[in-house]
């Protein structure tokens, strides 16, 4: 089914799409052929590719169908760099797999692993630099600066468990959103530099960022149709909006439990499935679904101005899929 979806709203962008995954491993290209295996590796396990997605479909959107080189850059500047940081990720987290494949770490050892973010991240700003596309540039260094900042103030905030609604808004939009943004943006920009609709298509991505990370979210509390709660962001001491509404919402008695289960008792299954149990009860998943569909409506109300077509159909597609997928 959702492969079904997926398929849909690529039909518009099919052409674009299969020609930038051309430009896509010639930009990855090195004289090394280690780097040269392991970029091969990293392209054949290629995820459903959200992100050059959304580039097109905005790029298109708003000029009534026109792609430039510029876009196809913007495209390929977005994926090596959001690429890099997945690479980088799986060190930081030591973890093995990514996408149901070994990771870059798992299959050669974490140095070669860092090196390999560090090639794709100045492969990304050289692609824009060698081109003079100093406002694409701009547009994804702000989101990787975003990006950071939200991972460092999210590992902050976990210490202390001490989060508010606007700081976990505040974590979410810099570190999912942020770049969602800057794919939406990038598209205007790449077809219509400086008008008002670079900034009307940033605000459009950041929205559905916290909306995509809102229902990730809701994934750890499990859903008919995935099944049993997973726990894994309790486990991880990561401080979500179902469980923070619920803290604002319970007793003290009830906060100094969680509080003391979530920093204590995270690795005890018993316990984490009875912080699940309470935050339901509380009615923190019905509170996040209904913020989630907020983020979606005010998204969609911003690009209600532009005429219907295809593309704008495909992203309208892509906004409701954020929110009613099952993984």
């Amino acid at each position: 089914m959702h492969l079904k979806i997926i398929e849909r709203i690529k039909e518009p962008i099919n052409y674009e799409m299969e020609l930038f995954e051309k430009k896509f491993r010639l930009s990855m290209s090195s004289k090394v052929a280690l780097l040269n295996r392991i970029t091969h590796y990293i392209v054949n396990r290629k995820g459903k590719q959200m992100r050059p997605m959304f580039v097109f479909l905005s790029s298109k959107m708003i000029s009534n169908g026109t792609v430039s080189d510029r876009t196809y850059r913007g495209a390929s500047v977005i994926e090596l760099i959001h690429t890099a940081t997945l690479v980088h990720d799986d060190v930081v987290d030591d973890s093995n797999h990514r996408r149901g494949f070994f990771s870059i770490n798992a299959l050669w050892k974490n140095k070669i692993a860092v090196l390999v973010g560090d090639f794709l991240l100045s492969k990304g700003l050289l692609v824009c630099i060698d081109n003079n596309d100093f406002d694409l540039l701009k547009i994804i260094s702000v989101a990787v600066r975003e990006m950071s900042e939200g991972e460092l103030l999210q590992i902050e905030k976990a210490r202390q468990l001490d989060i508010t609604e606007a700081v976990y808004y505040d974590i979410i939009r810099q570190k999912t959103a942020s770049l969602i943004a800057a794919c939406c943006s990038l598209g205007a920009a790449s077809v219509k530099p400086n008008s008002e609709d670079v900034e009307i298509m940033r605000k459009f991505g950041e929205l559905i960022g916290m909306a995509f990370q809102i229902k990730d979210d809701l994934f750890d509390y499990g859903t008919e149709k995935i099944g049993k709660p997973t726990g894994i962001d309790i486990k991880e001491k990561k401080m979500t909006l179902p469980l923070i509404y619920a803290l604002n919402n319970c007793t003290k008695k009830e906060r100094d439990w969680v509080i003391n289960s979530i920093k204590n008792h995270n690795k005890d299954p018993k316990r984490v499935k009875a912080v699940i149990a309470l935050v339901k009860q509380q009615g923190g998943l019905d509170y996040a679904v209904t913020k989630m569909k907020e983020f979606q409506k005010e998204a969609l109300s911003l690009i209600s101005h532009y005429p219907s077509s295809d593309f704008k159909q495909a992203l309208v597609l892509m906004v409701n899929y954020v929110i009613d997928r099952d993984k």
